[in-house]
């Protein structure tokens, strides 16, 4: 019997809605994370647990839409539309903030902190003026990306890992369906009716 695949945008929609805002929550907490590290431990658990919660949504559409089983093709393709679906809701969230919000806390703390490293007389060894040089360049070229430009980056990444997650999410949600060999009709009394 073919799987039921009638219902998987829908699912996938309501899951990635779950996961964006959930992914928005999480997201938060790294500017307030680069100030005060207890919020920044608090954003690493958030996004270490994000792919344990995907594959939460992953099994209760098995079980709810799929009647318990889910070849690994079909979770696989569940998984990546709910972590596309998730990353338009977040990219959302990211223009706004990189828009309206951040008006360049981000790079800037980032800058203070290379300055903060590179100033300190124990790293002024010889050779590590190259690294600094590096790490400058870096934070200009970021400082010169547009608030859209930061976010399709941060989209296309979120895209990126959602595809890569979604090979050993699927691995593990895959089920075979119980109870599919009644659904085969077999000859009874050796004749064929």
């Amino acid at each position: 019997m073919a799987e039921n695949r009638s219902y998987i945008q829908r699912y996938a929609m309501l899951f990635g809605a779950y996961m964006g805002i959930y992914w928005i929550i999480g997201a938060a907490f790294f500017p307030l994370g680069l100030r005060n590290p207890l919020f920044l431990l608090l954003f690493m658990i958030l996004v270490i647990a994000g792919p344990f919660i995907g594959y939460r949504y992953v099994r209760t559409y098995r079980n709810v839409a799929c009647d318990g089983g889910i070849s690994f093709s079909h979770a696989w393709v569940f998984t990546t539309l709910m972590y596309v679906f998730a990353s338009l809701l977040a990219a959302a969230a990211h223009y706004v903030y990189f828009r309206f919000i951040d008006q360049g806390f981000i790079i800037n703390t980032y800058t203070d902190m290379v300055n903060e490293v590179f100033s300190q007389d124990a790293v002024a060894v010889a050779g590590m003026e190259s690294y600094r040089e590096q790490m400058e360049t870096a934070c200009e070229q970021l400082a010169a990306l547009t608030p859209i430009e930061i976010t399709m980056q941060i989209f296309s990444n979120n895209i990126f890992w959602g595809i890569l997650l979604g090979i050993p999410t699927a691995l593990c949600a895959m089920k075979r369906r119980k109870g599919n060999a009644g659904n085969i009709p077999y000859p009874q009394n050796g004749t064929n009716s």
